[in-house]
Parts: structure tokens; sequence; C-alpha cells
């Protein structure tokens, strides 16, 4: 296990690559391998993608996987890199604020560095989104739990406004205000890539703007010239990599050929990479 204080130095490297216009890219990783390879591409911090998580464990994503199995996870993952790790944690595994804070030392204890706290609501009949004073109180129970072990973890909330429906860039205003005078460091808003829009959240929040790229979305340098500090993925990879696994699986179940597979990664240099270090 990391000790504390190489993970408090990891937390001010981690924090330290939130700079708006030179954003910390983030292609999410959802276990070992995965975040060996992002490592090795030249990341300069991994992260996990829940939903990519979720999967590789046998469960779906949105609050349906629990606590101990997520992180431990993590713990494999983090103790395989030697660059920060954050840790998507959903809605923070819990009902309420004390459990948020349990999660958030278990975070800390896997040896993560910087963690991913959404604001959706997944119970049937509720609404789309924790009410704010609700979600404050579990983001101020994160930050009151992670500063108590001297690990300045990065708490990056994310506000679910675009992404379900539930409001634009004035209601995303008024969420990231009030979480970040709960402790919140980051503000991430899936579903919000129109170059309009981005600059309205960056020019409205007081912290770094965490943006989810893919296909269809600006490029980094676009969305870095509007001021972005943070460019991550999401399930995207995941997703990719399983489309592959299907791809290849029809076409050797039906055709029987194998051209889905010619630009496998090379035997030799993933089993490289998976040693033992």
């Amino acid at each position: 296990m990391t000790n504390r204080s190489t993970l408090r130095d990891r937390a001010l490297a981690f924090r330290a690559l939130h700079v708006p216009g030179t954003p910390l890219v983030l292609p999410n990783a959802w276990d070992v391998t995965s975040a060996r390879i992002v490592e090795d591409a030249g990341a300069a911090a991994v992260a996990t993608t829940s939903a990519g998580l979720a999967w590789a464990l046998g469960a779906a994503d949105g609050d349906r996987l629990d606590r101990d199995r997520a992180l431990g996870a993590v713990a494999r993952l983090a103790a395989a890199v030697e660059v920060p790790v954050s840790a998507d944690v959903e809605t923070g595994y819990g009902k309420d604020p004390e459990a948020v804070a349990d999660t958030v030392r278990a975070v800390i204890a896997a040896g993560a560095v910087g963690v991913n706290i959404e604001d959706a609501l997944y119970e049937p009949g509720a609404g789309p989104l924790r009410p704010v004073a609700e979600q404050a109180d579990r983001i101020a129970a994160a930050r009151e739990a992670a500063d108590a072990t001297g690990v300045p973890l990065f708490v990056n909330v994310r506000i679910d406004t675009f992404l379900r429906g539930a409001g634009g860039v004035d209601r995303t205003l008024e969420r990231a205000a009030a979480f970040l005078a709960a402790g919140a460091d980051g503000i991430f808003v899936p579903g919000a890539v129109d170059p309009k829009t981005v600059g309205l959240l960056v020019e409205g929040i007081d912290a770094p703007l965490n943006v989810m790229a893919g296909p269809g979305a600006p490029p980094v340098a676009e969305l870095a010239s509007l001021g972005v500090a943070r460019v991550s993925i999401g399930s995207a990879i995941a997703q990719a990599a399983h489309a592959l696994t299907r791809r290849a699986a029809r076409e050797l179940l039906g055709a029987g050929t194998y051209a889905t597979l010619t630009d496998g990664f090379d035997y030799g240099q993933l089993n490289d990479l998976m040693a033992v270090r």
C-alpha cells in the first residue's frame, strides 16, 4: 500500500495538472491492463470510468456496483501504475453523507488521489438530479473526510444537467457555485461540448472545468483554447474495445474469418507491459 506522504505528493501533482488552457487529458481506464496501456501511451494520470469498471466486474453502470468491489478494482489499478489515479465512484456508494465520507476514505486507502462524485439519481421515481442542498452536504462530507487524512484529494463533482436534460448553463452554474462552496475542487459537466456552451461554463465557474469528449466533440486543442482544464473520455474507450470483441466474435462465428483481429496488440509488447514491476 502506498504511504500517506507519497499519496500526498501524488495528490499535489495531480492538482497541478488542472490548468485552464493546458488541460489534463484522461483516456479513462477500467482495469489494470487498460491502465497500464494508458500510462504507457504517455498519460500524466489515469482516471477510471465507473461504467467500464462496472462492466468489467459483471455489473451494470448506475449505482449498481457495491463499494468494496469497485474500490478493490481501483486499488489493483492504482498499484499497477506510477502516475496519479482518480477514481469515479458514481454518486458516492452510499445513501447519506456519512457513507460518502466512508467511500472517500476507502478511495484514499486504495491509493487514488482524485475522485469523481456525480449528482444524478437512479432510484425509481426519483428526479434526475439530487437536490442541491443534499448534494452539497455529501460533497462537504467528502471534503472533510479527505482533509482529515492529510491527503489533498481532488474532488471533481459531476453535474448531470446536460447529460440528463435537466437544465442548461444557468442551472449548471447555480449548482456548481453551491458545490464549490461545499468543498469541490473541480466541476465536471458531461454532455456539454458545444463551444459556446463550454465557453460560458468556463467563464461562469470559478474552478477547473472538466469536459467529456468523444466522437463529435471539438478536438482537445479547441477545448483548450476555450479554457477547459480537464478533458476525459468516459466509457468511450471501453465501449470501443467491447465493440471490437463483438465484431471479432461475429466474424469468427459467421464468416469464419479473422480480419477484425488484424490490428491487434502485439503479444510480446502486451505481455511485457503486464510483467510484474
